[in-house]
């Protein structure tokens, strides 16, 4: 199966190599709540300009599309991640990966809609 191929070549590897000490274990685990911390940052930025405290229809739109996109962001890191090994870790970046998606699409949707 094609997710097998891909958890053998990607994801095995960087089993291995957190394995080989706790410190690469732990820059792991700093590089997800990094990324994981400055992705909620985009998001709730980008909400925050576009006005999605206010709702009207073109904010709702919005905002269904960017949990759009993070429901499938989600649904593709269930697909791809493992789950036999390292899943907390996976699970952190699962939830990065979509609030990153989620925080591009608006910021794309407001440099279209206010920039130009």
């Amino acid at each position: 199966m094609i997710t097998d191929k891909i958890e053998n070549t990607i994801f095995y590897p960087l089993k291995t190599w957190t394995e080989q000490s706790n410190s690469n274990w732990n820059m792991l685990i700093g590089i997800g709540l990094l990324s994981l911390i400055v992705a909620i940052v985009l998001v709730c930025v980008f909400q925050k300009r576009l006005g999605m405290s206010v709702s009207d229809e073109r904010t709702n739109q919005i905002n269904l599309k960017s949990a759009l996109i993070m429901l499938c962001g989600i649904i593709l890191c269930d697909l791809i991640f493992p789950k036999e090994y390292m899943w907390q870790i996976f699970f952190l970046f699962k939830y990065s990966l979509a609030f990153l998606a989620a925080g591009i699409y608006l910021a794309v949707r407001y440099k279209k809609d206010f920039l130009n």
